[in-house]
């Protein structure tokens, strides 16, 4: 390759007489350096996360999930809106039914249930 300049630039050639625009931008060992260090090296282990412990959760109650007729969900809501129009204003479903639960006299609920 020989170098012949224009306009005061220098312009290397490849023997052949092309002109080498990859000549002398980078070296050779520091190419080869890059990229088996990068693209060819293993893949770092992903950074472990620190798991915070879980929140303690309340031992006097339980959140729970029950199924009911769309008729007595009406029905409640019903009684809880009567009664925050009573002015009890933090009334709802779980109050009411835990209300009711404080009310019922086993004796007397029907053997059909």
């Amino acid at each position: 390759m020989k170098s012949d300049g224009e306009f005061g630039a220098a312009v290397t050639r490849n023997p052949d007489g092309r002109r080498a625009t990859h000549a002398g931008l980078l070296d050779r060992d520091e190419v080869e350096g890059v990229l088996s260090g990068a693209f060819y090296a293993p893949a770092a282990p992903p950074p472990q996360r620190v798991q915070a412990a879980p929140p303690e959760r309340p031992l006097h109650y339980k959140v729970i999930c029950i199924s009911m007729y769309t008729d007595d969900l009406e029905r409640l809501d019903d009684m809880v809106d009567e009664l925050k129009a009573r002015g009890l204003t933090k009334a709802n479903r779980s109050a009411l039914i835990r209300h009711a639960l404080t009310q019922v006299d086993l004796q007397k609920v029907p053997k059909g249930l």
